[in-house]
């Protein structure tokens, strides 16, 4: 029940387009108990449908830059295949801080896009 739960969850912020997969490997490890490898795995194998799905609405909303989107495929495939390599090869307590860096990053660096926008508008009010 709580993998089927962790799935939908994960799908839907997927389906936004806001890194389900860092949700979903984020609730494997604490809530499973998943060792790192094996949930950044089940999360490359979840990428597949989820995000098979979510493309074909977008595509019938004509909001997909397809040049762009060739140059990012090929460029992260190129990344895929480093970060796999890499990643298979690093002990999984220093992935495990690895990812959780990565996740105090974002943090911080959405936490500072929330600050600017709040000043902006703040601004914008007082001007009137």
């Amino acid at each position: 029940m709580i993998e089927s739960l962790i799935g939908l969850v994960s799908g839907i912020v997927t389906g936004t387009g806001m890194g389900g997969g860092t949700i979903l490997i984020l609730l494997l490890t604490l809530i499973i108990g998943t060792n790192q490898h094996e949930a950044q795995a089940t999360n490359l194998i979840f990428f597949i449908p989820t995000s098979i799905s979510a493309i074909i609405i977008n595509l019938k909303q004509k909001i997909i830059d397809f040049k762009l989107s060739i140059i990012i495929i090929i460029s992260g495939i190129i990344g895929a295949t480093i970060g796999a390599i890499t990643s298979s090869n690093l002990n999984v307590k220093i992935l495990k801080k690895a990812f959780g860096v990565f996740l105090l990053l974002i943090s911080i660096y959405e936490t500072y896009q929330w600050y600017i926008t709040y000043i902006k508008r703040k601004k914008e009010h007082n001007k009137y």
